[in-house]
């Protein structure tokens, strides 16, 4: 027979293995209730003349969830998603939503600056642009400067060999730029909750703007780009125009825009 200690640290081990089981189950269940939840924020951005019949969607940094929403629902022609760190639902929801609809749906092991990875893609998809891109709680990981800026916000910042406190600049000029290589339209989703600790962060890539960071964004895309607000209102960004932008942005903790190239008049 066990003995009684045994027997306790057995029931103990397996207490253990069913709070990580519940914490697992609760992290999906998670996933697909914020992406339903930021696709109700977003479904305005991806209007077109003729609905999405035709249209080729790139979902970057994606949580795989999004894309079989959005194919349920718009019946896109094709959606690529992305992610230089592979969701575990990736196979999955690639095999089996051929189940469920007609548009062709791809995942990639890919980040967004391997240009050989997405010229490949592009080939495969048999597009030259995307229609569409989406960035949903993804802009803020784009940090590429090479200034680490933590310190703007903590004083008693250090940076570490390890740059997990760290946070790079970024640089709105070449992420924008990148963006609109590979899509005619670029839909952003940002929540910004300065006080919750950006969970995704991997060293100094993450880290939510701030309102200064953010008015630095929106000016340098209302001198190069047209942008459109679509939450939490509707407005068209004009060069210079930025007083409903500082309103937004002091009373909200969200938003949702799109950026095109501006049109050769």
């Amino acid at each position: 027979m066990l003995s009684k200690k045994h027997e306790t640290d057995r029931l103990q081990e397996r207490l253990l293995e069913c709070l990580d089981e519940t914490d697992n189950l609760k992290n999906d269940l998670d996933t697909w209730t914020d992406s339903l939840e930021e696709l109700s924020e977003i479904v305005d951005a991806l209007e077109s003349e003729n609905g999405l019949h035709g249209k080729t969607i790139l979902d970057v940094g994606t949580d795989c969830v999004k894309p079989l929403y959005i194919a349920l629902k718009f019946k896109p022609d094709k959606i690529g998603g992305i992610n230089d760190n592979p969701h575990f639902l990736m196979s999955d929801i690639e095999q089996k939503s051929k189940l469920l609809t007609e548009t062709k749906i791809h995942f990639h092991s890919c980040s967004i600056f391997n240009e050989e990875n997405l010229k490949k893609i592009l080939k495969a998809e048999e597009v030259d642009k995307f229609d569409f891109i989406l960035v949903s709680k993804t802009l803020h990981h784009l940090r590429t400067g090479k200034n680490c800026i933590a310190s703007k916000r903590d004083q008693k910042h250090e940076c570490g060999e390890d740059e997990e406190d760290c946070i790079y600049e970024f640089v709105e000029e070449e992420i924008f730029k990148c963006l609109l290589q590979y899509g005619e339209r670029v839909i952003v989703f940002e929540a910004f909750y300065l006080q919750d600790e950006d969970e995704d962060k991997v060293r100094g890539r993450g880290g939510h703007f701030t309102v200064k960071e953010w008015k630095q964004i929106f000016e340098h895309l209302s001198e190069k780009y047209n942008v459109q607000f679509i939450k939490p209102m509707k407005y068209r960004l004009a060069k210079g125009n930025m007083e409903k932008v500082k309103l937004i942005l002091r009373k909200m903790d969200y938003v949702c825009f799109y950026v095109e190239a501006k049109k050769s008049a």
